[in-house]
């Protein structure tokens, strides 16, 4: 598959997943904001019908109080009459209510009339029946007119008394505030909340009469209040405020169940993501291993060549077998056999590497002679380029318990690399430098090659990767060189750093722990 294919699939998949979240996280902010909105309803009608209930209830007490006094104060007064002429019996009831001063706020009175059966006919008698059934009548609509007056005086006294005496009393005396809170608590419940709350009660120029003994500031900023008495004079009024300390518990308790959703769609983001990444990490892999087999083919082709053509002219009997050409063809066949070898080697260690199965066999060496033998060995590679080898040897403490063998390899394709990496036709200066501090050993190795550029800088210790020349093949190799060194360094418990500019070089800096033998 193309790069720019893959490309296309991973920015689709991942502009769906994130609109895929923008819905999500927009849906929960939506539904906190309607269950906040609903909260708030819900509190503000609570407390009003909880001011009310306070209103209606000092109301009652004053009406009860009232109409208890005005009974007390009411009387009755029965009276019952003869007409001696014809023998009619008149009866009446009366009922009245007076203040103190004797005015008397209403009366009634129920009159009934009897008449005498044995000097009246029966047909008389039927038609007075009928017209005491009307008087009784007119008197019953009489009643409850004469009630209604009542009833009226009496809320008429009770309403003056609570626009002039109520009103006068201190705010704590008219409000219970044990029962307003348990009105405020009942009213939110029947309002579907049911989480404590705190509450406070106080005058309208902010002096608090009451705060909940269980009462804490957690929870403060949203805070909802309710005037009292508002139909009183202002400086009269009272102000509930009640606030909840579980409120953003209360609101996001309705969006949990959206949780899930949310974590599992990053998951598959970042399972997806992670995916992407192996692809273009397989998909190099696999440029990388292509790259393996056209080099590591290029490079075995040569010696194998080499060992064919000498073998074919050992076993061709028209070619003069002198002693000097005999030994010269078993000398191509043995080097190119080592080189052959040496290849096959560098695949072999790779792998032992990764499979962890590599045995170091350390001792304990001085990395300052080590260093200055392999300036040595390197010295007429370099100077056939017309450079020079520097060595600078600082370090005080040298010593290091290391593998002999591939420690001295890895400095050795540093050098290598120093050397394959120069500047055609120009000379080649390497500079070598030792030095230390109390807990590390630290050696660089800078040469005044070709340079690596930036991009390329952060790869080079990548397996099988190789700096790209084009098609130009003038380097040999299999790019398991600086692999090589970095696992070597690593497995000794040390570092690496590469330092490049193109056209000026590259400097490799190991850092070493002073490491001693058990």
């Amino acid at each position: 598959m193309k790069k720019s294919t893959i490309w296309a699939i991973a920015i689709i998949m991942g502009f769906s997943f994130l609109v895929l979240l923008f819905l999500q996280f927009s849906y929960v902010e939506e539904m906190v904001k309607m269950k906040k909105e609903q909260f708030d309803e819900s509190v503000n009608r609570s407390l009003y019908q909880a001011s009310h209930n306070l209103e209606v209830d000092e109301t009652l007490r004053y009406l009860e109080k009232d109409v208890n006094e005005t009974e007390r104060r009411a009387f009755t007064q029965d009276s019952v009459m003869i007409d001696g002429l014809d023998g009619t019996i008149k009866h009446s009831h009366q009922f009245a209510v007076a203040a103190d001063d004797g005015t008397v706020y209403s009366s009634f009175q129920l009159k009934t009339f009897e008449m005498k059966p044995a000097s009246v006919p029966k047909a008389v008698i039927m038609s007075k029946d009928k017209n005491s059934l009307a008087d009784a009548t007119k008197t019953m609509q009489e009643i409850v007119r004469n009630r209604y007056v009542y009833q009226k005086a009496l809320l008429d006294e009770v309403v003056y008394n609570i626009l002039y005496t109520a009103s006068d009393r201190p705010l704590k005396e008219r409000v219970n505030f044990r029962m307003l809170d348990q009105d405020i608590r009942n009213e939110l419940i029947n309002n579907g909340i049911n989480i404590p709350f705190h509450l406070t009660v106080s005058t309208t120029d902010g002096r608090e009469v009451y705060r909940c003994p269980d009462y804490e500031d957690k929870g403060r900023e949203y805070t909802y209040q309710q005037v009292l008495f508002r139909k009183d004079p202002q400086s009269k009024m009272g102000v509930v405020r009640i606030h909840f300390p579980e409120m953003n518990s209360y609101i996001f308790s309705s969006v949990r169940f959206m949780i899930p959703s949310i974590i599992f769609t990053i998951v598959l983001l970042i399972t997806f993501l992670f995916t992407i990444v192996v692809i273009f990490r397989q998909k190099r892999y696999t440029e990388i291993k292509n790259d393996f087999i056209n080099n590591m083919t290029h490079e075995l082709k040569t010696p194998i060549a080499s060992i064919s053509l000498a073998a074919q002219m050992m076993n061709d009997d028209s070619v003069t077998k002198t002693e000097q050409m005999t030994k010269h063809l078993s000398s191509v066949i043995g080097d190119e056999s080592k080189r052959l070898r040496f290849l096959v080697e560098k695949v072999l260690q790779m792998s032992m590497f990764d499979k962890k199965s590599v045995v170091f066999k350390k001792k304990e060496l001085d990395l300052n002679e080590m260093v200055e033998q392999l300036a040595l060995t390197f010295t007429l590679r370099v100077e056939h380029t017309g450079g020079k080898i520097y060595t600078q040897i600082e370090a005080v403490d040298s010593a290091i318990y290391v593998d002999e063998v591939h420690f001295q390899n890895a400095i050795t394709n540093l050098l290598d690399n120093a050397v394959k990496y120069r500047k055609q036709d120009e000379p080649l200066d390497i500079y070598i430098h030792t030095w230390n501090d109390s807990e590390k050993l630290y050696l660089s190795i800078r040469d005044t090659g070709l340079g690596i550029k930036r991009e390329n800088l952060k790869k080079i210790f990548d397996k099988f990767y190789r700096v790209h020349t084009g098609n130009k093949h003038d380097v040999k190799g299999f790019g398991l060189g600086l692999a090589y060194v970095k696992k070597v360094i690593d497995l000794h418990q040390g570092d690496i750093k590469a330092e490049s500019e193109v056209g000026k070089g590259t400097k490799f800096t190991i850092s070493l722990p002073v490491m001693k033998e058990d």
